[in-house]
C-alpha cells in the first residue's frame, strides 16, 4: 500500500508545498506534457523522498498524490504505483549519492533546453538574475541518452560539489537542487527567466555587456543573503492557490 493510500498520510506540509511548486510550474508553463519530475527528501539521510507519480499532469497534481519512495529500495519499479522508470533512474541516484540535495526539481523549460542545445551551454552574468548563478551551475556536456539507472547515476556525480545547486543538462534540460521546496523553486524560476533573458540577448546579434567576475559573485551573494525571498514567494503562490485552486492541498 502507498503513502497515499493510507488513513493518515504523513509530511503534509511538504506535500503542499511540492503540490503548490507542480501547480504553478504548470501556469508558468515550464512543464512538458506529463513528463518531468520533482521530488523531496523527508528523512535525514535524504534517502526517502516524495516524487510525483507516473503520467499525472503537474497542473492537476495533488499533495496526496505524491509517491514515498525509498532510493534504496531495489524493488521500486516493482511496486503496482511505480514512478516513472526515468524518475527513478534520475532522482533515486541523487538522493542516494548527495544528502544536501534535499529537493530536486527537473524541466525541459523552453529557455533553459534552448540554453543547453549551444555549444556552449553556460550562463554567463548578463544581468543581476543570471548573475545568482555565476560560479553555481556546472554543464554537463556528455549526454547519454534517457535518465534511466546508468545515466542517472553519471548525472549524479556532477552535483557532489555543494556549492553547484544547478545543472544545465546539455541537450537536454536543466535540473536544480536545494534544500527546500521554496529555495529549489525559487532558483528554477529565475533560472528560466535568466535564460530567458540571455537567449533574447543573444537573438538581437549586439554585443553582450557581461558583468566583471567580481560584480557578478558579489550579486551571488547578495542574493544569498536576501532576506527569505524564496519563502515569501512560495507563501504567494500558496496563497494564490488557497484562493483560486485549493484542492492541491487535497
Amino acid at each position: 500500500m502507498n503513502e497515499a493510500s493510507r488513513p493518515n498520510i504523513h509530511h503534509m506540509e511538504e506535500r503542499a508545498d511540492l503540490a503548490a511548486a507542480f501547480r504553478w510550474t504548470a501556469r508558468e508553463g515550464m512543464h512538458e506534457g506529463v513528463a518531468n519530475h520533482f521530488s523531496l527528501a523527508v528523512n535525514p539521510e535524504g534517502t526517502r523522498f516524495l516524487i510525483n507519480p507516473f503520467g499525472r499532469h503537474f497542473a492537476r497534481m495533488k499533495a496526496t498524490d505524491l509517491l514515498l519512495l525509498d532510493a534504496n529500495d531495489p524493488a521500486t519499479l516493482e511496486r503496482p504505483d511505480a514512478p516513472d522508470p526515468t524518475a527513478w533512474g534520475l532522482h533515486g541516484a541523487i538522493h542516494r549519492a548527495c544528502p544536501h540535495a534535499r529537493c530536486v526539481m527537473h524541466v525541459h523549460s523552453i529557455h533553459a533546453t534552448v540554453l543547453a542545445c549551444l555549444q556552449d551551454s553556460r550562463l554567463p552574468p548578463v544581468d543581476q538574475n543570471s548573475a545568482m548563478f555565476f560560479g553555481r551551475h556546472v554543464v554537463d556536456a556528455s549526454y547519454g541518452g534517457m535518465a534511466f539507472a546508468e545515466e542517472g547515476s553519471r548525472c549524479a556525480g556532477l552535483l557532489r560539489n555543494p556549492k553547484v545547486r544547478t545543472m544545465i543538462m546539455g541537450n537536454h534540460g536543466v535540473l536544480v537542487i536545494g534544500e527546500t521546496v521554496a529555495e529549489t523553486f525559487n532558483r528554477l524560476y529565475y533560472f528560466e527567466r535568466a535564460a530567458e533573458t540571455y537567449i533574447r540577448a543573444l537573438q538581437t546579434g549586439q554585443p553582450l555587456r557581461v558583468l566583471s567576475d567580481e560584480i557578478a559573485e558579489k550579486t551571488a551573494r547578495e542574493w544569498e543573503a536576501y532576506p527569505d525571498l524564496a519563502g515569501r514567494f512560495l507563501a504567494e503562490i500558496r496563497a494564490l492557490l488557497d484562493a483560486e485552486a485549493a484542492d492541491y492541498r487535497g
